[in-house]
């Protein structure tokens, strides 16, 4: 649906591209590279690697839910001057037909970046029970690295960029194609971006190359080390699954040995069917669960009334997709902290 919004914007806007490329083209200046971003974690890689050589542009602005982002002829005209888009492939569909009718220099995330299959974000707790499950004091192991990540994935990193029908389009417009998105839950990832960012910026701006990939080493260093905290933390718990709205958080699960059971899939504004509403019931009270997480750009409705069904409680879980005064923190490391926080709570873990 987001595609027929945004074509009589895209007709509206041509004469603003048409305006932009004779004005302006991406090009090095005063400020440094140009760099637009298609939502927040992108924002906050680029901005660190970036550093003083660069301006960093968001296109999702902070509050707006990014999976439902539109962009006005302004922005799409923009991205013909910035000299790199930084997006996630299917994620956004109106950043994808955008970068595509610009014509814009653009870094997909999943070129560089394994991304998981959607299916692996969508609940399918019977089928986990049906394989060994960890224990409750299971141990995140140290060797769990990025290869872990690729023999969960297809073979291709990238989304597939082949044509749906309309049809097709209507069936699954709340779909992100074959892959979820959310890789930023997982810090070893966004360090593996940060890496591949500095290095593209380089290429960019060879007189800074150095800086870039300097900034790309120290970003790589933190989120190492919110990676140890996470590992941490989560060592030892006296439950392994957690349930939330939104299933964003199949990465951190993955990472550190845990289990997400959403309540709808990888998009927020899935309603819920009441046969899936009995089934968490279900599984919260097999797994002894203590708190329904909620998130702060969409509604919290669900996840207390489920709560207040059984009489558990709710808390907040940022899936990181936007920074607003309701966030658990200020930016990206200290909202994955709080995050941290809220998970050895409910889930009673000890380190």
């Amino acid at each position: 649906m987001i595609l027929m919004k945004l074509t009589p914007i895209l007709a509206s806007g041509a004469l603003v591209l048409g305006l932009s490329a004779c004005a302006a083209g991406p090009s090095t200046t005063s400020d440094g590279v140009k760099i637009i971003a298609a939502f927040y974690p992108l924002e906050w890689t680029a901005k660190q690697v970036a550093g003083k050589h660069g301006t960093v542009e968001t296109l999702t602005a902070p509050g707006a839910e990014a999976h439902d982002l539109e962009l006005t002829p302004q922005q799409i005209a923009s991205l013909s001057t910035a000299d790199l888009v930084l997006y996630v492939k299917g994620f956004q569909p109106a950043v994808d037909e955008a970068i595509k009718q610009s014509g814009a220099t653009a870094l997909n995330v999943g070129d560089v970046v394994t991304l998981h299959p959607a299916s692996e974000a969508e609940h399918d707790h019977e089928h986990e029970e049906a394989s060994e499950s960890p224990s409750a004091t299971a141990s995140a192991s140290d060797s769990h690295d990025e290869h872990d990540h690729a023999e969960s994935a297809s073979p291709s990193a990238s989304p597939s960029g082949s044509e749906t029908s309309t049809e097709d389009a209507e069936e699954h417009e709340h779909d992100h194609g074959d892959f979820d998105p959310h890789f930023w839950q997982d810090p070893t990832l966004v360090s593996t971006l940060s890496e591949a960012l500095g290095k593209r910026l380089g290429e960019i701006d060879s007189a800074h190359a150095s800086d870039f990939t300097s900034a790309a080493q120290a970003t790589s260093k933190e989120l190492a080390t919110l990676d140890e905290e996470y590992k941490t933390g989560l060592k030892t718990c006296k439950r392994r699954e957690f349930i939330t709205t939104h299933a964003a958080f199949n990465y951190l699960a993955q990472r550190y040995k845990l289990e997400e059971i959403g309540i709808s899939g990888v998009n927020p504004d899935t309603e819920p069917s009441p046969a899936r509403i009995a089934e968490v019931h279900e599984e919260a009270k097999a797994h002894g669960v203590t708190t329904i997480f909620f998130e702060t750009l969409t509604s919290d409705a669900v996840a207390k009334a489920i709560a207040g069904d059984l009489n558990l409680e709710t808390a907040v879980l940022d899936p990181l997709e936007g920074v607003t005064e309701k966030s658990p923190g200020t930016d990206y490391p200290s909202i994955m902290r709080a995050n941290l926080a809220a998970l050895e709570k409910a889930n009673e873990c000890t380190s």
